[in-house]
């Protein structure tokens, strides 16, 4: 697996969109009420790499996720078939209180098109349960994983996490993107 890094050169390439339609479309497409958002940085290094059939998602949830020129990500792009595998990302997002890491997957050729899921994770100078009541007040405390950390329910797709770390919390917010 090469490693491929989405810094600031990226962003001096010149602009690579996707908008996620098939080559087989008619020659009338239907109307167009909005227009999509432009690629980012992550979503153009993807497709310059050859992941096509992910890169509509990969725009979606790193957008969703924060990312701009301030963060840094990369991605883990298959030497071979990389539009037929897995791709890993990784991702550093500042916050109010330092950075988030967040990993992320995104898996071509599923049901909904492109699979993806990831985990946030960030450190809180506060107890965990502060941060419960805070930073994820509609969640439902459904108990503990065994001894010390705290589960989080957001529905089906979503969980968080919650682990103490010295006089603070550490969340770990995992979602699978429908």
């Amino acid at each position: 697996m090469s490693f491929f890094r989405v810094d600031r050169r990226i962003f001096l390439l010149s602009t690579v969109l996707f908008s996620g339609y098939s080559q087989s479309q008619t020659a009338t497409p239907a109307p167009v009420t909005q227009q999509a958002p432009a690629s980012n940085g992550v979503t153009q290094a993807a497709v310059q790499q050859g992941v096509l059939n992910c890169a509509s998602r990969i725009n979606q949830v790193t957008n969703f996720l924060g990312f701009t020129p301030q963060a840094g990500a990369l991605l883990m792009i298959p030497p071979a078939q990389p539009d037929q595998r897995v791709i890993p990302m990784v991702m550093e997002v500042t916050t109010d209180s330092g950075s988030a890491y967040i990993s992320a997957n995104f898996a071509p050729n599923q049901a909904n098109g492109c699979g993806a899921s990831y985990d946030a994770v960030a450190y809180w100078p506060h107890k965990c349960e502060a941060v419960a009541n805070k930073q994820f007040a509609g969640m439902k405390n459904i108990g503990t994983l065994k001894r010390d950390i705290t589960v989080l329910d957001g529905g089906n797709a979503t969980k968080v996490f919650l682990m103490p770390a010295g006089s603070g919390c550490v969340s770990i917010k995992k979602e699978v993107v429908l």
